[in-house]
């Protein structure tokens, strides 16, 4: 699990989780980013891929399903898709078989 420095409190973070190839790609089960206040799930993705500069995540993440909290993100565009305080964002790439 990895923290903003400083220890933001839970209601003024988002929580990051990394499932399958794109926790390999992250080199981390889930991460936690402090936020002032809403924002875009397209910032988020920014957000984490400045903190992991892994050459696979960029793409791996490109490919996931995304869920905030419990909605499904789908092909919505990801600079109107909005990130409150306290949301989980979870990242589930393309799974092999059924």
């Amino acid at each position: 699990m990895s923290r903003d420095p400083g220890g933001t409190p839970e209601s003024e973070t988002v929580t990051v989780r990394y499932w399958a190839s794109a926790r390999a790609a992250a080199g981390v089960d889930e991460d936690h980013l402090a936020v002032d206040g809403p924002t875009s799930l397209a910032d988020v993705v920014r957000r984490v891929l400045e903190a992991r500069p892994s050459p696979r995540l960029a793409d791996v993440l490109g490919v996931c399903s995304v869920l905030v909290g419990d909605r499904p993100v789908g092909g919505k565009d990801r600079e109107a898709v909005t990130v409150r305080p306290g949301d989980s964002i979870e990242f589930l790439p393309p799974f092999a078989g059924g």
